[in-house]
């Protein structure tokens, strides 16, 4: 089976298709992806994959985006795939749209998160769920990342037969592991006793840093790692005067640890992890830090609620606030013990729920069947 995987951006791409693409590889399938050209496509395509570059947009431009739906049905009608799998709002949208026009067999959807669930203006939610309804009576196979997205879909009728996939990392990367957390340490000349909170995220306003570094302010003793970076097809405010105001206020307590490919290193030599988003899908790095045994501080909204156990994984908090953000940093820094028991329930959760290697099996015998109840007609073989 030839199957095309499409997502938005090169970073998307490596960091959550790739896992998808080595394992229906080696399933035997010929897979491609394609997505914007970017800096994070190299280790990708130096481990074999092509990897189409196609002008995707971030954006709701409309020349911008009708330029990216030809390119897509350029490329599929090129590379005449079996089975298109789209992945993000928009790019979901215009592969789907591309593989039933070029008369693409199987049809795949993977929704991270819907745009109608996100903070905007009622008439873009609107189209939004008008492109969803649309879009998904194409889809042959449509999953979401998170349970209530799949109970969204089924509620406003965007597909017969939505199925929450979920998430997941590799639990022989992220665990928790002492001799690496005192290596990391001592390179970054932080002291064993000294509480860490990390949290690993693009730069971005709705990621919630403003909020966590203000709270930050009332954690004593504590430092914050922030790992990650903007990328340059994000929008939204600048964080530059939010970052100056923290280092002004935070100090050497603030560490600027820009984007890393050994966060799980870094993981496991961190204390706490903290992600305040406004909305999410099903956050990978909630996942890989629960593995790794961390206590997870997370906001109320659509993923993280299902992810973390408040009370007993960690904690949620209020969108948008950093009072409760900083009470919930305070009483897992000032307790070794509840940090410990918060992070083994968390990871043993983990263990359980969100190990790679069942998801990715589960989503390849998705695939697999879906073009099993849909095989080659005789006049296209």
């Amino acid at each position: 089976m030839k199957i095309l995987e499409i997502t938005n951006v090169d970073f998307a791409l490596r960091q959550f298709l790739l896992p998808l693409m080595r394992e229906l590889r080696d399933a035997g399938h010929d897979v491609q992806g394609a997505c914007a050209e970017g800096a994070h496509l190299e280790p990708v395509r130096a481990e074999g994959f092509t990897v189409h570059g196609v002008p995707m947009a971030r954006s709701f431009s409309p020349l911008a985006q009708f330029r990216a739906f030809m390119a897509l049905i350029r490329l599929i009608r090129q590379e005449k795939p079996d089975l298109v799998h789209g992945h993000m709002p928009i790019s979901g949208l215009l592969a789907r749209f591309a593989a039933r026009l070029c008369g693409v067999r199987i049809v795949a959807y993977t929704c991270h998160g819907f745009l109608f669930n996100q903070p905007g203006s009622w008439r873009r939610r609107m189209l939004s769920l008008i492109l969803e309804w649309a879009a998904g009576r194409l889809t042959d196979l449509y999953m979401t990342v998170s349970r209530e997205e799949a109970r969204d879909a089924r509620r406003l009728h965007l597909n017969r037969h939505p199925i929450a996939i979920g998430n997941g990392r590799d639990p022989d990367r992220y665990h928790p592991d002492p001799a690496m957390r005192a290596r990391v340490r001592k390179d970054l000349g932080v002291p064993e006793e000294r509480p860490v909170v990390i949290v690993v995220s693009r730069l971005v306003r709705h990621k919630g840093h403003p909020e966590l570094l203000r709270a930050m302010e009332d954690v004593p003793d504590a430092e914050l790692w922030v790992v990650g970076e903007r990328l340059p097809s994000d929008h939204g405010a600048d964080l530059t005067e939010a970052f100056e105001r923290a280092r002004e206020r935070l100090g050497p307590r603030l560490r600027m640890l820009g984007y890393r490919d050994d966060v799980a290193e870094l993981l496991k030599a961190a204390d706490v992890f903290a992600l305040p988003s406004h909305f999410e899908g099903l956050p990978m790095s909630v996942i890989e830090a629960m593995l790794t045994g961390l206590p997870v501080v997370a906001t109320d909204v659509r993923g993280p609620r299902e992810q973390v156990l408040d009370g007993k994984t960690g904690f949620l908090v209020p969108p948008g606030f950093s009072s409760p953000l900083a009470w919930a940093l305070r009483a897992l820094t000032q307790d070794a013990v509840l940090t410990r028991e918060m992070g083994a329930a968390g990871r043993q959760i983990a263990r359980e729920d969100y190990d790679e290697r069942h998801i990715l099996k589960h989503v390849v015998a998705l695939m697999e069947k879906a073009c099993s109840r849909n095989p080659v007609s005789p006049g296209k073989a």
